[in-house]
């Protein structure tokens, strides 16, 4: 089996600042290629940003730039969010550098050899909003304008010449794929939903543009413009020095292990990406997962609600790892989850402060003034003492296969409910009524207690970073170590060397209205 991993982002449309859904979108990918390192997987994980297209277009005049010099501020701004979200993404693709405009020129020549691209009049409807066709069926009427059912954003019509796409010709072979790959598309909700939309017929696909210039020229025709989703979704090989099939780094990652997208881009990812590839004759990625809507307080975010909740904002006020942390515990990972500052603090303060953090403060403290602040050797360990370790241990496989699922709410599940029995065991044990009559036992108590705070610790290091690199370094365990390999290892530690301070992991929030 193959040790290398390859994970994706959206890559997302910069004509405005970050919002909770790119933190979304970023932070459970990020988990999902942390997890993948420590398992020991070769890991590289792509975000990014999308570029050019009608709506940046109109957002460049509006503000009287250059489309370039526009795309780079804002391209900037996301780029900043990496950093702010402590995402270990490897790669930032941006769809105006030169390896990305080859990667789609090449693209585009391997579906004209193909013969699926053909020139004809597009007449229809379209949204600028959303960078996307839609149909008759798909269209409204809401306060005297024609808007998107699926989106909610107003469409226009448009009549002009392109070129076509044969999407259509793909309809049978897609069908079958999905049939034949059950997990290609996940969760089960999005699958079904692709597969009915696909079995009432694929139209051609409209896949250049006349009425603006900012994107990537038709290689024989410099009136037309690449459609921009077949120009972004290419940015998933351009990462990978594509038109170059011998490079390394195509060779090893492609095709994507997974891509990590918002429902509402599902049918460019499942439908028309996957086409694109066939027709190119290039591998399918191995699977598409579309995650729901992040709600607030039950209401999807829009500015007309004025219920937009900045992730930069709320990071600055309660901490990264916090956040992070929240999102996985109250969104059920697929379906959409509505998010609020009250539960956010009730979450902070129950799960990470009075549980986890909790209990490395009282058993670090406890070391420190009854064992010389080094952690103790184990002797004679009781059925209790092995009965606490080995459920971790044990569970190691079945947190694998959750996470290769991607059942992040479950896999989360599992860590805070060791973490709970270790709280117990602590309480339970009593290591201070040991102190004098029998040391040798309480030193077992702490040994066994530090040893499953080290496997808890590792476990919940893709979801919380910097917390658990902090409780891993007080133990004098460098991050070249943490691993699902320690997990499963007894005893890593350095009985001699001093515990390193630890101050408080997570402050409680107190009633701040």
């Amino acid at each position: 089996m193959s040790k290398n991993f390859y994970i994706t982002t959206p890559i997302y449309y910069p004509s405005g600042k970050p919002h909770m859904g790119h933190a979304y979108s970023s932070i459970i990918a990020d988990i999902f290629a942390r997890f993948k390192r420590i398992e020991g997987y070769n890991v590289l994980f792509l975000t990014g940003t999308d570029e050019h297209g009608q709506k940046i277009q109109k957002e460049a005049e509006k503000n009287k730039k250059d489309p370039q010099i526009f795309c780079d501020e804002l391209s900037s701004t996301f780029k900043s969010l990496t950093k702010t979200l402590n995402l270990s993404n490897d790669d930032f693709i941006r769809t105006t550098e030169s390896r990305h405009f080859k990667s789609v020129n090449e693209i585009w020549n391997r579906l004209v050899k193909s013969g699926d691209i053909y020139l004809d009049k597009y007449s229809g409807w379209y949204s600028v909003s959303d960078e996307a066709f839609y149909d008759d069926d798909e269209i409204e009427d809401k306060d005297g304008k024609k808007i998107s059912r699926l989106s909610g954003s107003s469409v226009e019509w448009v009549e002009e010449n392109s070129y076509f796409f044969k999407l259509s010709a793909w309809q049978d072979k897609l069908l079958e794929y999905y049939k034949k790959n059950k997990d290609f598309i996940l969760p089960l909700s999005r699958r079904n939903e692709v597969v009915s939309f696909v079995e009432k017929g694929l139209k051609d696909l409209s896949i250049s543009r006349t009425s603006f210039s900012w994107g990537i020229p038709v290689p024989t025709n410099n009136d037309h413009v690449i459609y921009v989703w077949l120009d972004a979704l290419t940015n998933y090989i351009s990462a990978l020095n594509f038109p170059d099939t011998n490079d390394r780094k195509f060779r090893n990652f492609w095709p994507a292990d997974v891509h990590i997208i918002g429902k509402d881009i599902l049918r460019f990812h499942a439908i028309y990406w996957p086409a694109f590839l066939f027709a190119a004759e290039l591998p399918l990625p191995k699977r598409i997962f579309g995650h729901g809507w992040i709600l607030s307080d039950e209401k999807k975010m829009s500015k007309s609600l004025g219920n937009i909740l900045d992730p930069i904002q709320i990071i600055t006020k309660y901490g990264v790892d916090q956040l992070r942390y929240y999102l996985v515990k109250e969104v059920s990972l697929g379906n959409d989850g509505s998010i609020s500052m009250e539960n956010l603090k009730n979450c902070i303060n129950n799960d990470l402060a009075n549980n986890y953090g909790n209990l490395c403060q009282r058993v670090f403290s406890f070391v420190k003034k009854n064992c010389n602040n080094k952690i103790p050797k184990a002797n004679n360990l009781k059925e209790v003492d092995l009965k606490l370790i080995g459920n971790i241990k044990s569970s190691v496989p079945s947190l694998i296969n959750l996470i290769n699922k991607q059942d992040l709410n479950s896999y989360l599940k599992m860590i805070v409910s060791f973490s709970f029995e270790a709280n117990k065991y602590f309480n339970d044990s009593e290591p201070w009524t040991y102190k004098m009559r029998d040391p040798e036992r309480m030193n077992t108590i702490l040994y066994t207690i530090i040893e499953q705070i080290k496997n808890i610790s590792i476990l919940l290091n893709p979801i919380i970073p910097n917390s658990t690199q902090t409780v891993l370094e007080t133990l004098n365990i460098s991050q070249d170590k943490f691993s699902i390999e320690n997990v499963l290892k007894d005893n890593i530690f350095n009985h001699n060397q001093e515990l390193k301070n630890l101050d408080i992991l997570f402050k409680k929030i107190e009633n701040d209205n």
